[in-house]
């Protein structure tokens, strides 16, 4: 795999607003929020892609939805609703080739985006 940024936030090379940590998952603020709420969960063990993880990641991919959740709850706007994307290759809108759950929140959410 790449080197990305996201390998560096995990290992604190770069500086990011981190809201989440555990053994297996970071949390941090995105630097181009879409929404007034605007977080990444990513696993600290890196996966290229959505395509690329294989049944062995399963409770890993899990736990990035559960952190996702389990930050939305705390953080008080679970019962309003919130969205959780995660962007797939280019065309999918994928520009960091480290898989990451959005969490966006805030606002109320359209179909299609935007």
């Amino acid at each position: 795999m790449t080197e990305t940024i996201f390998a560096k936030i995990v290992r604190r090379e770069i500086p990011a607003d981190i809201v989440f940590d555990d053994d297996d998952v970071l949390g941090f603020r995105d630097l181009n929020p879409q929404a007034p709420v605007h977080v990444l969960f990513i696993p600290k063990r890196p996966i290229a892609t959505l395509d690329d993880a294989q049944a062995g990641d399963a409770e890993l991919l899990g736990k990035l939805l559960l952190a996702a959740a389990s930050y939305a709850r705390e953080q008080g706007f679970s019962k309003e609703g919130y969205r959780t994307v995660i962007n797939t290759h280019t065309h999918g809108g994928q520009t960091v080739f480290h898989i990451h759950v959005h969490l966006l929140a805030g606002r109320q959410m359209h179909w299609p985006p935007g």
